[in-house]
C-alpha cells in the first residue's frame, strides 16, 4: 500500500530505505515494513539497525560535501533550486542543485544544499564553497532558468562564464503571458528559434516572434526578448552539445523521479535528515546519467577552440603567424 508501482521490485535497499522515511514510515515502522519486503528472517530489520544506516547516509553525504575538488574540472555546469514535496523545516526552502560536464564528457553532481532559489545569497555561498574546496578553474558554460539569485552570485565568483537561459522554462514563462488560444501558435515559433540550424537563422525567427507579438501581448515579447544573448549563447558551442545545452533537463529529469519518491510526510523532517536522503537517491539515479554526445569535443573548448553555430573555426594560416609573433 505504500510503495508505488515501479518501486515494487527495487534492486537497491540503499534506495529503498530513504524512500520509505520519505513517505513519512517512522524508524520504528522499517521492520514492519521491510518484512514484508524480505521476509520476516531477513537480518538487520530493528529500529536501532535501521537509525544506524540513516546516520551513515548523513555521515556519507557530509563527507561527500567536504570533498577536495583541486583536481576536478568542470566544462558546463547546471544549475537549479528545486522544490520537493516533502515537508522539511521551512515550507519555502528548496535544494540548490549543480550538476557539472567533465572534459570526459560524464556528468557529475557536484553541489547539493539546501537553500532558497532565488537568493543570490544562498548560491553564492554555494559556488563560494565549491571555489574554495579547489573549484578554481571557471566553467565554460552555466546553464538555468531565469531565477536572477543565480546569474548574480555567478558574475561574482565565475564572472567569466557565459550564461545560457533553459529554453524549456523560458518557454513557459512566456506562454503563461499569453491567452491558451494563442499556445500552439506562439510554441511553434518559440520553437523555430532554439532549432533553428544558424544563429542568423535563430535572430530572424527571434524578431518575427518580437514583431508578431509585441502589440498586442507586450509582456509575452518582453518576457522573451530580454534575456535574448542568453537564450542564443549556445551557437557558439559545438553542434553536438546543443540540445544538452538548452534546457536544464540533467537537473530536472533526475528530480522528476526523485519528486514521485517524495510526499508531504506527517511531520517535519530536519534539515540534515532530509538532505541525507535525498542525497542517496540522488547518489543512485547519478550511476545512470548518460554521457555528453560528442564529448571528444570538451578538450578543444578547454584548449579555447572558437565554435560558430556548432562548428569549429579553423584559423587562418596567418592568423597563427600573428599569434605565434604577438606571443
Amino acid at each position: 500500500m505504500i510503495l508505488p508501482p515501479y518501486m515494487r521490485r527495487s534492486k537497491s535497499i540503499e534506495t529503498l530505505l530513504p524512500i520509505l522515511y520519505l513517505k513519512g514510515i517512522s524508524t520504528g515502522d522499517f521492520s514492519e515494513a521491510l518484512a514484508a519486503l524480505l521476509g520476516k528472517d531477513a537480518p538487520g530489520l530493528s529500529a536501532s539497525a535501521i537509525g544506524r544506516l540513516k546516520e551513515g547516509w548523513q555521515d556519507d553525504h557530509a563527507t561527500w560535501a567536504r570533498r577536495d575538488l583541486s583536481a576536478r574540472r568542470y566544462v558546463y555546469i547546471w544549475a537549479d533550486g528545486i522544490h520537493l514535496q516533502a515537508r522539511l523545516e521551512e515550507e519555502a526552502q528548496c535544494i540548490l542543485v549543480i550538476i557539472g560536464a567533465t572534459p570526459e564528457g560524464t556528468k557529475e553532481l557536484i553541489g547539493f544544499t539546501d537553500g532558497t532559489r532565488e537568493s543570490a545569497h544562498d548560491w553564492r555561498v554555494l559556488l563560494l564553497d565549491l571555489k574554495r574546496r579547489g573549484l578554481t578553474i571557471a566553467p565554460e558554460l552555466a546553464v538555468a532558468d531565469g531565477a536572477l539569485g543565480f546569474w548574480k552570485a555567478l558574475g561574482e565568483v565565475w564572472p567569466r562564464t557565459r550564461e545560457q537561459r533553459c529554453w524549456v522554462h523560458k518557454t513557459a514563462n512566456v506562454l503563461a503571458k499569453l491567452p491558451k488560444s494563442q499556445h500552439p501558435k506562439a510554441k511553434r515559433a518559440l520553437q523555430d528559434i532554439w532549432m533553428a540550424e544558424t544563429k542568423v537563422d535563430a535572430e530572424t525567427a527571434f524578431d518575427a516572434f518580437i514583431e508578431g507579438y509585441e502589440v498586442k501581448y507586450d509582456k509575452a515579447a518582453e518576457c522573451l526578448s530580454k534575456d535574448r544573448g542568453a537564450l542564443l549563447a549556445f551557437y557558439d558551442f559545438p553542434a553536438e552539445h546543443w540540445k544538452h545545452l538548452r534546457t536544464t533537463n540533467p537537473i530536472e529529469s533526475t528530480f522528476a523521479t526523485v519528486r514521485h519518491r517524495t510526499i508531504r510526510s506527517k511531520g517535519c523532517l530536519s534539515n540534515r535528515t532530509a538532505l541525507a536522503m535525498v542525497f542517496k537517491l540522488v547518489e543512485g539515479a547519478q550511476k545512470n546519467w548518460r554521457r555528453l554526445d560528442g564529448h571528444a569535443l570538451l578538450p578543444k573548448l578547454i584548449l579555447g577552440v572558437k565554435f560558430t553555430n556548432g562548428m569549429e573555426v579553423i584559423a587562418k594560416a596567418s592568423d597563427l603567424q600573428n599569434a605565434t609573433a604577438a606571443a
